[in-house]
């Protein structure tokens, strides 16, 4: 299946300016790598290597990418570096496209006989509060009633941050004080949202990276308590990275997929940093879709990730 894209003009515009740093860097690089070359020869192929490296693309990633280019340079010796740009962004596209496909192009969909579960992980200051908060407003803008659960019990600011968040998208929450049974509010989430025929129901959990079968054990416990309401749920266990962190992210998403069933991802921050590239690395590397990316601070600007959008902007000079 090809790759198509379902992003309008002004969420174009959006992520052009939110990948501005990315973009500045990375196209930077590339002018450098062949700056006074007509030629893509092994020099230039190692070149590139260090730029896509150092652009948080990553090693295995940035490796499989090269060897793509090689095998077409070996077919036509007389490739010009002119060319090396088309030639990378093709590969890159490819390689997003061989990520299982990620079909939903908007936030409303059809309504549902019970609520769509979502359960967001993620190590703390990555932004998952407000990952949560900017994804609660864009389904209540797509006509959609969210309930949120404050399951990350372990920090009182955690819920205060919540309760604000459900504030400002003017959605419901469902929370208990500080030290409560994480598992006890996804199941009270569960029940009030499926009580009050909600659409969408975003549960937050505890933000750390802790003893592996701890986490586990945990987030499978609020699993198991939220299938006695909705029985199968979570459908979309979201991991929530930091964009800016560049290759620690990489090792969140190691520790996290060995944790539990992630099946989506969010990369916040993009706006903030050079480092845009690792959202190529982590999708080739984990083949988890990457369903949601932040690029501002406003409210509307946590987005669906469309990929073709993505590669284009990221060449776009």
């Amino acid at each position: 299946m090809g790759l198509f894209s379902f992003f309008s003009k002004k969420d174009k515009e959006d992520l052009n300016k939110g990948l501005e740093k990315t973009k500045t860097s990375f196209l930077g690089k590339l002018s450098k790598t062949i700056a006074g070359k007509s030629k893509v020869d092994a020099e230039v192929l190692d070149e590139l290597e260090e730029t896509l490296v150092t652009s948080d693309v990553g090693v295995s990633t940035t490796l499989k990418i090269i060897e793509r280019i090689e095998k077409r340079v070996a077919e036509d010796k007389y490739l010009g570096t002119s060319e090396l740009n088309r030639m990378l962004k093709e590969e890159i596209t490819t390689l997003l496209e061989e990520n299982p496909m990620q079909t939903v192009s908007s936030f409303d969909f059809p309504k549902r006989s019970e609520p769509y579960v979502i359960m967001v992980v993620g190590v703390n200051g990555v932004g998952k509060t407000t990952t949560i908060g900017k994804l609660a407003h864009q389904f209540k803008s797509a006509g959609k009633k969210v309930v949120l659960g404050a399951a990350d019990t372990f920090r009182a600011a955690a819920i205060d941050q919540l309760k604000i968040w459900a504030e400002r998208a003017d959605v419901q929450i469902v929370a208990q004080n500080m030290g409560a049974d994480p598992a006890s509010v996804a199941f009270d989430t569960c029940t009030s949202a499926k009580a009050s025929d909600a659409d969408v129901v975003i549960i937050d959990t505890a933000g750390r990276l802790h003893n592996k079968i701890n986490l586990m054990n945990e987030l499978n416990k609020i699993k198991k308590v939220m299938q006695k309401v909705i029985p199968d749920a979570p459908h979309e266990i979201l991991l929530v990275l930091d964009a800016s962190t560049g290759q620690n992210a990489v090792e969140q998403a190691k520790q996290f997929t060995a944790a539990t069933e992630v099946n989506a991802l969010a990369l916040t921050k993009l706006d903030g940093t050079a480092k845009g590239g690792v959202v190529i690395g982590i999708s080739d590397q984990f083949k988890i879709p990457v369903k949601y990316i932040g690029i501002g601070e406003k409210m509307g600007d946590m987005k669906l990730f469309d990929r073709v959008a993505f590669v284009d902007s990221l060449f776009e000079e």
